[in-house]
């Protein structure tokens, strides 16, 4: 099991080797989810938006984290600290979404979360493979544009600004996911690829919905 965990991978174009050190531009840029997260952290606790919030904005960090081992000691064990982290932001603001910016109560948020994600995850599943290679494995990033796209224009409906964030969060997203999708197709040309754009643009992306936290995103007395 130790042996599989510790068994390198190479899936971005700027690593081309098993070495420590071989993906120095993706892991340094993912000081974008560090500001992200640590600005985020700071206007939480100015603006007393509360514990959820904050939650949310130290989870982006340890998005940043994980993504950065992965990036250094790019292996079948790593690759679960970049995911998974990416993964519970992406549940947890969805929750968000449904209880702080909508005032849904629990029930109805939960139940609404739950169908939610099983229409997604089924999208996600029915993919066919041809697309799934072809896009360097980005269709597996459809639930959480989807969740920004459609909870963004319930929210914004509802009259909360926070839609929009959500939206603008959406429209960062399709950029970056192009660029994460090209990166093998650049490596002839381009030999540092274009996947840390996907870390820059994604950790910009993540500073907005924690801007809309911090504003919109305080408990309802």
């Amino acid at each position: 099991m130790w042996q599989t965990l510790l068994t390198p991978v190479d899936l971005y174009c700027e690593r081309v080797g098993p070495e420590l050190w071989a993906e120095p531009v993706n892991a340094l840029t993912n000081l974008a989810f560090l500001v992200a997260g640590l600005w985020g952290v700071r206007e939480v606790r100015r603006r007393g938006t509360g514990i959820f919030a904050e939650v949310l904005a130290w989870w982006v960090v340890a998005i940043g984290v994980g993504s950065a081992l992965f990036h250094t000691f790019a292996n079948h064990g790593t690759v679960w600290a970049d995911v998974l982290p990416i993964a519970g932001f992406t549940l947890a603001y969805t929750l968000f979404n449904l209880r702080r910016f909508l005032g849904m109560k629990w029930g109805k948020a939960i139940a609404i979360f739950v169908a939610f994600y099983a229409v997604t995850g089924l999208l996600t599943w029915a993919v066919p493979d041809w697309l799934r290679q072809a896009s360097n494995g980005t269709t597996g990033y459809l639930p959480p544009f989807l969740a920004l796209a459609f909870f963004g224009v319930l929210v914004a409906a509802g009259g909360n600004r926070a839609g929009w964030y959500n939206l603008a969060g959406s429209a960062i997203f399709v950029v970056s996911v192009i660029f994460r999708m090209i990166d093998p197709l650049v490596c002839g040309s381009f030999p540092l690829g274009t996947h840390f754009l996907w870390h820059i643009l994604n950790g910009l992306m993540l500073g907005v919905l924690l801007a809309a936290a911090a504003r919109f995103g305080a408990p309802k007395v």
